[in-house]
């Protein structure tokens, strides 16, 4: 069985093997293979005369550089993948023919790529912005590309408005600013200009939008598709990756500096978990309903706007996929990996969401002109691991060599192959809903409620969480320079929560509403991160250390930290060994230089310096920022002087060891499992 399960896993290692060149001990040569004798002089006329139009070598390898960039992708563009596979936990032949979906016995290989929707290649990673989280399983019926967000929602109900809403997030057209945020006035106009969007703002505001790291965010597949069964029976359903470390978050003032100090803060915390063997893993959940309940909802089931509530129609847990291997090349796989809605296998098909129909020509139309023709299936990361036949031919970038004379359906000369097979036999058949109606350009009755399910969002949070929302639509709408822009904003979330627009119109300078509010008074529950999963597993531990510290109940606390599977950075004056008492070193490889709070969950003060006021200093401020994020803290012995210092002693989340280590450590863990303190009260 084990050969079986790893067989998808190795087929696709092995396909993408034959495509390496490991440069390391060979001979320098052209794109041609003719092995080259200089590399670092262009071929002149004497040694100060003009470089010569004859030197192939020269315009070869700068023409080759001149094309390198491909163009970026309109959204999505700055990503970040990884390997891995997805085993299946029960077979799910009730609901689907797709073989991957059927046979737990068989490990699928997937390639992931995360990524922020609105920022080009070059912005940070920890901007406010919904996050992209596609999925590309390499079955045996070909290749499954499950597109998800972050974000269970959309911004807009109909695929036609796509450019609107694209054109109103990036950055203004007239000066290009601002990047990678949504904090102006086109978008806010379009928000108050298109109210569909409520429900998805609503979650944009919230702590979902600035995730602690692509390891713990959730995956929607946003729209409503079916499951098809062999028996041709439909039911509806949705997607749902659930991270196996719960759903936590940045706050707003960390994601801030973040993408200064370290704008790569995702993409390193994925590459270095990995690399690490602490392997991201995520759960796959469907949604499922009948398609004789279609109509039974209080809201449409295809309104991309919308949430199926969990506790109406649960996420049934199906199998798990695991992330276990950094990518080799950046561009090579992450950069040309082309995902598309389109891409699927017997077992699953599409709905009417006009949103989804509308994906499903996009996305194919992005890829050609992105990667430079219709062969983009045939670079390496794309390519599926079973075979390809078809009469389709030529075109740029071909690398297939097809032989014969037939390229045309229907044929004799080939005996009519390639040809169509049944659904028997493994061929794909859509769905056969039937379809009528007269032609025109509308939009169903049932998809005008925009403001119930963004009410339900508000009731759902925790007061914490409601707070950050409101401090995000302050500083988004304090950002905004047209006061009519600004008052229509206000107004509209008005319907959401009047309290809540009455605050965000007081502080951003408009009128705060007299009227609105909802009749909305349920709550789901799972919407909320407060109810998510707590466990200390690879979050960051700062250690601060000087020298002299308490030898053996230091090194004690430090086992117990990487026993519980934390990650560990030593600060200290230095890089480089720290010496304690009783004969014990630690090596330190971060000094306060290198390395600021807002990169870690959780600071251990285990000894703060006796004569380097600057140190000192530095420690102050370190330990005062993250108090102030709301992060646990711990102190022992000649750490707990810092904490007088700061008047931390004593405040929620500050945990102190004095004498017994062992009861120290499992306090501080269980700190750290808590992620943030939202009670402490920061003055």
């Amino acid at each position: 069985m084990t050969d079986k399960r790893n067989q998808g896993q190795n087929k696709k290692q092995k396909q993408l093997d034959v495509f390496k060149v490991n440069d390391k001990g060979k001979a320098l040569t052209t794109n041609q293979g003719l092995k080259m004798s200089e590399d670092e002089f262009s071929l002149k006329a004497g040694e100060r005369g003009p470089t010569l139009m004859e030197d192939f070598h020269f315009r070869e390898k700068v023409t080759h550089f001149d094309h390198e960039r491909i163009p970026e992708r309109v959204v999505h563009a700055r990503g970040f993948a990884a390997h891995g596979e997805f085993e299946l936990y029960e077979d799910m032949s009730q609901y689907t023919r797709a073989k991957f979906l059927q046979d737990t016995s068989t490990k699928t290989p997937v390639f992931v790529r995360f990524s922020t929707v609105n920022g080009a290649r070059g912005s940070a990673d920890t901007v406010r912005d919904a996050r992209g989280f596609a999925t590309k399983f390499y079955t045996e019926e070909g290749n499954y590309d499950l597109v998800a967000n972050n974000i269970p929602v959309f911004f807009i109900q109909d695929g036609i408005k796509f450019p609107d809403v694209v054109h109103a997030f990036k950055p203004e057209p007239d000066n290009d600013i601002p990047q990678a945020s949504t904090a102006h006035d086109t978008f806010w106009d379009f928000v108050a200009n298109n109210q569909e969007s409520a429900h998805m703002i609503m979650w944009i505001m919230s702590d979902r939008a600035i995730p602690r790291s692509f390891r713990m965010m959730e995956g929607f597949g946003v729209h409503t598709f079916r499951l098809i069964n062999e028996e041709g029976q439909a039911h509806f359903v949705k997607f749902h990756w659930k991270p196996k470390l719960g759903v936590h978050s940045l706050v707003w003032d960390e994601a801030h500096k973040l993408a200064g100090i370290d704008p790569d803060f995702h993409r390193n915390d994925l590459w270095n978990a990995i690399e690490n063997g602490q392997y991201p893993e995520f759960e796959l959940g469907f949604q499922i309903i009948k398609e004789e309940d279609e109509f039974n909802m209080e809201f449409d089931i295809l309104d991309a706007t919308k949430i199926w509530p969990e506790e109406v129609v649960p996420v049934k847990i199906i199998g798990k996929m695991t992330l276990n291997r950094n990518v080799d090349n950046f561009f090579s796989e992450t950069e040309q990996v082309a995902f598309h809605p389109g891409h699927v296998v017997p077992g699953i098909d599409f709905t009417n969401d006009p949103l989804l129909q509308g994906r499903l020509f996009s996305y194919i139309d992005t890829q050609l002109i992105r990667l430079g023709g219709p062969n983009f299936h045939e670079i390496p990361i794309n390519r599926p691991v079973v075979p390809f036949h078809n009469n389709q031919r030529d075109g740029y970038h071909r690398q297939t060599i097809n032989v014969g004379k037939d390229n045309y359906h229907r044929n004799s000369l080939a005996g009519n192959t390639p040809a169509p097979v049944s659904p028997a036999e493994g061929g794909y058949e859509h769905y056969q809903e039937k379809v009528e109606g007269r032609k025109i350009r509308a939009r169903s009755e049932s998809f005008t409620d925009h403001f119930s399910q963004a009410t339900l969002f508000w009731n759902s949070m925790s007061p914490a969480e409601k707070k950050h929302i409101t401090d995000a639509f302050s500083f988004e709408l304090g950002k905004v320079k047209s006061k009519s822009v600004k008052q229509q904003s206000v107004d509209m979330f008005a319907n959401v929560d009047l309290e809540l627009a009455k605050t965000i119109a007081k502080r951003i300078g408009v009128n705060p509403p007299t009227s609105g509010g909802s009749n909305v008074t349920a709550s789901s529950p799972a919407l909320s991160q407060q109810n998510t999963i707590f466990i200390p597993d690879t979050r960051r531990v700062a250690v601060i250390l000087t020298k002299g510290f308490h030898g053996p109940e230091v090194k004690y606390v430090l086992d117990q930290l990487e026993g519980a599977n934390l990650f560990i950075d030593i600060i200290s004056e230095h890089q480089g060994k720290v010496s304690g008492s009783n004969g014990i070193s630690i090596d330190a490889n971060q000094t306060f230089q290198t390395a600021k709070s807002v990169q870690y969950d959780a600071v251990y003060i285990a000894n703060a310096s006796q004569t380097n006021r600057e140190f000192n200093k530095d420690a102050v401020y370190f330990i005062d920022e993250a108090f102030r994020h709301y992060k646990p803290i711990g102190a022992t012995h000649g750490g707990i002087p810092a904490l007088t210092i700061n008047k931390l002693d004593g405040k929620q989340g500050v945990i102190i060891g004095k004498d017994n280590m062992r009861k120290f450590s499992d306090e501080f863990i269980n700190a750290i499992a808590l992620h943030r303190f939202w009670d402490r009260k920061i003055v």
